[in-house]
């Protein structure tokens, strides 16, 4: 199966730093935020949306991150962040790859439980198969796929991060 590279190290890292802008800019009232970045890339790229807001920025961030079961979505979901740490607070869910919104939906009904000041979303990739009603404010790019096709996002040990579609 070939794979056709869709981001290369240096787009992404322009997205980055565009969603880190639009991130300051929905929330330069805010004294503090929350990105919860849903495990595996999806928090490694919560933790790049966040270093690339700390140039910018003088938001205080906490970092989280969100363990959904990707084969049960309905089970439990941890965060290394308590309920109490992220209340009243403005908060971003960031996930590598929006397919078809279940990931993210369920994550997104986590964080309902408890008061916050501004919730969004922000994905690297929005692939436009969306079974739930659940959209990325931001996101780096969105790409028209057929079911069949597959994105993968690598955010490599070296810094080398790259988008495929195959």
């Amino acid at each position: 199966m070939s794979q056709n590279i869709i981001l290369t190290h240096q787009e992404i890292e322009h997205k980055i730093k565009r969603i880190a802008y639009q991130i300051y800019e929905t929330f330069v009232d805010e004294e503090e935020i929350v990105i919860a970045g849903i495990a595996t890339n999806g928090f490694i790229f919560a933790q790049k949306i966040a270093t690339a807001l700390q140039e910018i920025a003088t938001l205080k961030i906490a970092l989280c991150e969100v363990n959904v079961n990707k084969i049960h979505p309905e089970a439990p979901i941890q965060t290394s962040l308590s309920k109490e740490e992220y209340a009243n607070k403005g908060l971003i869910v960031v996930d590598d790859v929006l397919n078809s919104g279940t990931t993210l939906i369920y994550a997104v009904r986590h964080f309902l439980d408890v008061p916050l000041t501004k919730f969004k979303t922000a994905v690297l990739v929005d692939r436009n198969h969306k079974k739930y009603p659940v959209k990325a404010d931001f996101k780096g790019i969105s790409l028209s796929t057929s079911l069949l096709e597959h994105v993968r996002v690598v955010f490599d040990d070296n810094g080398q991060n790259s988008a495929y579609l195959s």
